[in-house]
């Protein structure tokens, strides 16, 4: 028995011998496994690439996508434009709206490239007014380690300059000539707008001796883009046969709404997309917000106005040119302004819009999609409203008038407003006026007697209803 316990004992004490053993091998080897993987991570990953991981550049990265999605939204813009102005126009000159429309975004692409950005943010160099600018953004090509932070904001910017430069294709619409189309688009793109941005955005004379704001461009891409509008209207002269009172019927009222829809969908890029970063939930949300409470005031406010003072009709136009009206009135303020002010100032819009449009049939001046109405008086209204309704803590000012910020705001938005408005007068007035001189800016008494559209582009954009003149009947007409 003592022997057959001792046996016991010595074969239980070979097992837990062995079993230790066992259990030591096997957390050496996985020790071993870690540092080797740890070693090998190193060697993959250096310290360059460890860098790369941190969170200030994950945001930086974040930043420049959201400014790229911001810009995609922004050029859909284009389609919209041109969809809203195609459907509110005639028919016969729906192909040279679109022609032109999409011309805008071609040659303001490539003269803000060449030209214009490098004028908008120039260096001040002492001076205020025009500053020591670089051309075709200094020649960069993708190779220096800060050269795509220039391309992505280059591609933003741009977005905002076409659609500036296509507020006036609309006013002007059915009677330019497209090679005086061209040539307006080129100016503007290189030289007219970039020097209203210079002067705000770009640390000019507005931003920094008057304390003029404008968060989106209601003043710097749409007031000045309808006050060239107005300005081509009133040289390049009315369409033949225009009845003032009477206006002509939109032709496609389908494709103007969804235009107008587009837009509408654009404008979050416009102005959400400003705040150039993605590090703010409550300036990204309130943008947002307030985006969509004027337009939607501005709808309501129009379609109202428009049916007591009209004769009782729900006028579609009015409805959507009165959501274009709020998006105009808001982009100013809308990182400015609380969302009640919003609502306020979408609903002012979409009554000025109303109200000016009548205006303009006074006036005699032939607008073909009340463009000056939209952009101009309601993008001076915009800029003009944060002077009244502006946050102090948002605007790092006083504030607006109506919270008892005083004066002072209201003062240097005024004077924003008027200097744009004289330097769009006086460049438009020579730019359409030179044009007008050399026989380029509206096309030939003899293409009235067809349209614009066959004169222009030999092309309808329904050939099976409106043919072009010349045409052969097609098989089995």
């Amino acid at each position: 028995m003592r022997k057959r316990s001792f046996l016991y004992r010595l074969i239980s004490i070979a097992v837990a011998l062995s079993f230790l053993f066992v259990v030591g091998m096997v957390t050496t080897a996985q020790d071993d496994a870690a540092g080797d993987a740890t070693a090998a991570a190193e060697e993959v990953m250096p310290e360059e690439a460890a860098d790369m991981l941190t969170a200030e550049t994950v945001q930086t990265n974040l930043n420049q996508i959201w400014l790229l999605v911001a810009g995609f939204l922004v050029f859909f813009m284009q389609a919209g434009f041109a969809m809203l102005e195609g459907g509110f126009i005639r028919h016969t000159g729906v192909v040279n709206s679109l022609a032109e429309n999409f011309m805008d975004a071609c040659i303001t692409g490539l003269t803000f490239f060449l030209v214009g950005y490098g004028i908008a943010y120039a260096s001040t160099d002492g001076s205020l007014i025009f500053g020591g600018a670089t051309f075709a953004l200094g020649g960069i090509d993708g190779t220096g380690a800060e050269d795509g932070f220039t391309f992505i904001d280059f591609f933003f910017q741009f977005a905002f300059a076409g659609a500036a430069a296509t507020i006036a294709t609309g006013a002007m619409a059915e009677r330019t000539d497209f090679r005086g189309k061209l040539i307006y688009s080129a100016i503007l793109g290189a030289v007219l707008y970039p020097i209203v941005v210079f002067w705000t955005w770009g640390g000019g004379i507005l931003s920094t001796q008057f304390g003029f704001i404008d968060f989106a461009g209601s003043t710097i891409v749409h007031q000045f883009g309808g006050m060239i509008a107005l300005m081509g209207a009133i040289i390049v002269g009315p369409r033949v046969g225009r009845i003032f009172g009477s206006a002509p019927r939109p032709s496609n009222f389908g494709l103007a709404a969804m235009g107008t829809f587009i837009l509408w969908f654009g404008w979050y890029g416009f102005n959400v997309g400003s705040t150039l970063e993605a590090t703010d939930p409550n300036a990204l949300g309130l943008v947002a917000v307030n985006t969509t409470l004027a337009a939607s005031a501005g709808a309501l406010g129009a379609m109202l106005f428009g049916y007591f003072t009209k004769g009782g009709k729900w006028d579609l136009g009015y409805i959507l040119n009165g959501s274009l009206a709020g998006l105009v009135g808001i982009t100013a303020g809308c990182a400015f302004v609380s969302p009640v002010a919003s609502i306020i100032i979408g609903l002012t819009a979409g009554v000025v819009l109303v109200l000016t449009m009548d205006a303009l049939e006074v006036a005699k001046v032939d607008d073909a999609v009340g463009a000056f109405a939209v952009h101009g008086a309601c993008g001076a209204l915009g800029s003009l409203a944060i002077g009244f309704w502006g946050i102090p803590a948002l605007t790092s000012t006083a504030g607006g008038l109506f919270l008892g910020g005083g004066f002072d705001l209201l003062v240097s938005q005024l004077i924003g407003v008027v200097w744009v408005t004289v330097w769009a007068v006086v460049a438009g007035g020579l730019m359409f006026g030179g044009l007008r001189a050399l026989g380029l800016l509206r096309m030939p008494a003899s293409a009235d007697m067809v349209g614009i559209d066959a004169y222009e582009h030999g092309a309808s954009v329904w050939p099976d209803i409106l043919p072009v003149p010349g045409d052969s009947p097609a098989a089995g007409d």
